[in-house]
């Protein structure tokens, strides 16, 4: 005699059997087993949901860290702008100017992560490689100029306390885009939380110049650390541009 099986419409189970363990045929289709290769195993198919689940997570994560990245950077524009008109500051004026840099690069990132392929990968490189060209130029200009007219800006006590807090904001989101993007094996990402490192460095910089300005007079120290940091960008668009692979 046979009962209706639960497990399969299309199978009947023996009279007196119901409780037994069901075979490894209804065994996967009721738990989502697959047979395993070599050691004739089994695999669940949970472990692909797992790896499903923690990539749609790491993805929302870099969502965030953009989102906040942009928030913090068009905020900046205003608090930057206000305070570069007050002290007439050129290093205050130019930081602004790398906000709108990261703004753009940020932008970039949302887009590469929003669809997928590797043609958009390398899109999204090298748009953010043209922005740390133009981090670069603009930083030459820039340094250049303050060094050769010599120019002095007043004390701006808001733009130290922007460029301070600016600092550890871009440092902890770049720390967290580059752990993301090498959880999710995203080269945008890992290369674009270099651009929010670089803007950690160079608001470090502009800091030490305005204490600098305000304590000691030392007006040069803001554009001579611009210098290091047109090395830095430089080297990134050469990485991005003229490394093979």
């Amino acid at each position: 005699m046979y009962v209706s099986g639960d497990l399969d419409p299309g199978h009947a189970i023996p009279y007196g059997h119901e409780n037994r363990e069901p075979p490894a045929t209804a065994r996967v289709w009721a738990e989502g087993y697959v047979p395993a290769h070599g050691r004739g195993g089994w695999q669940t198919s949970a472990v692909a949901v797992a790896d499903g689940r923690r990539r749609a997570t790491l993805l929302r994560r870099g969502f965030v860290l953009e989102y906040a990245t942009l928030a913090w950077n068009v905020a900046g524009i205003a608090v930057l702008a206000l305070a570069a008109i007050s002290a007439r500051s050129v290093a205050l004026a130019g930081f602004a100017l790398d906000s709108l840099i990261e703004i753009g690069a940020s932008i970039v990132v949302i887009w590469e992560l929003s669809g997928t392929g590797e043609d958009r990968q390398r899109r999204g490189l090298r748009l953010i490689g043209y922005a740390f060209a133009a981090l670069a130029v603009y930083l030459l200009v820039q340094s250049t100029v303050v060094l050769a007219t010599g120019y002095h800006p007043h004390h701006s006590v808001p733009g130290i306390i922007w460029t301070a807090v600016t600092a550890a904001v871009m440092f902890a989101l770049a720390a967290g885009k580059a752990r993301t993007g090498r959880a999710l094996d995203n080269p945008v990402l890992r290369t674009e939380g270099r651009v929010t490192l670089i803007d950690g460095i160079l608001a470090t910089a502009v800091l030490l110049g305005l204490v600098l300005n305000a304590a000691l007079g030392w007006w040069w120290a803001d554009p001579a650390a611009g210098y290091v940091l047109i090395f830095y960008a430089a080297r990134e668009v050469r990485e991005i541009f003229f490394t093979p692979g």
